[in-house]
């Protein structure tokens, strides 16, 4: 196994919705222990960002026909949270539709590191997970959905996303069981 932990939109403007908001603390540092055990497993980590152009010429149309000014490139709401333990070697990728695959190099920079499975975190489940999820496996990679690090401003659709995409399209597991299946090392 070689995973690659893929960590999506956890920028500022997703969380002024208050059921993001609400959550944002235990979030944070669920991720941020994510973030740990896959460093001390020395395995990759990307994080996704979503960011469109002020006049959103590159948004999707959602986004355009109601003129939704939100992560907009080079503003505060489009960049990742402070709280999160972001360093300058790891690896960003900007997108600009619901897939972390859609557009962007994700899937070279997977094979880059002979990547066979991702660990899955961040929010919107029911959008920019559940897409990015589907792509994964639709790629052939074993998904692994980080269950306590992954959110959405939508809670019915949070639950039902987690429910079709459990056991289907990847395994939802907890940050204690990421972390020993991480540090497993072969012998």
């Amino acid at each position: 196994m070689i995973p690659v932990t893929l960590i999506i939109d956890m920028q500022g403007d997703f969380f002024a919705h208050k059921r993001l908001s609400d959550r944002r603390g235990s979030l944070i540092a669920n991720i941020n222990e994510l973030v740990t055990a896959t460093r001390e497993a020395e395995t990759p980590l990307v994080w996704v960002k979503q960011e469109f152009l002020p006049d959103l010429s590159d948004a999707p149309l959602e986004v355009k026909r109601g003129n939704i000014s939100i992560v907009i490139s080079g503003t505060s709401g489009a960049q990742i949270l402070p709280e999160l333990d972001v360093r300058s070697s790891d690896n960003i990728i900007i997108k600009k539709r619901y897939s972390a695959f859609f557009g962007t190099d994700l899937d070279d920079l997977l094979r880059s590191f002979h990547c066979d499975t991702l660990i899955v975190a961040g929010v919107n489940t029911h959008a920019c997970i559940r897409a990015t999820v589907v792509d994964a496996y639709q790629r052939d990679y074993e998904v692994i959905l980080a269950r306590e690090c992954i959110e959405s401003h939508d809670g019915e659709h949070h639950d039902m996303s987690l429910r079709y995409m459990d056991g289907k399209l990847g395994r939802g597991m907890d940050n204690r069981e990421i972390r020993s299946l991480l540090l497993v090392r072969p012998s």
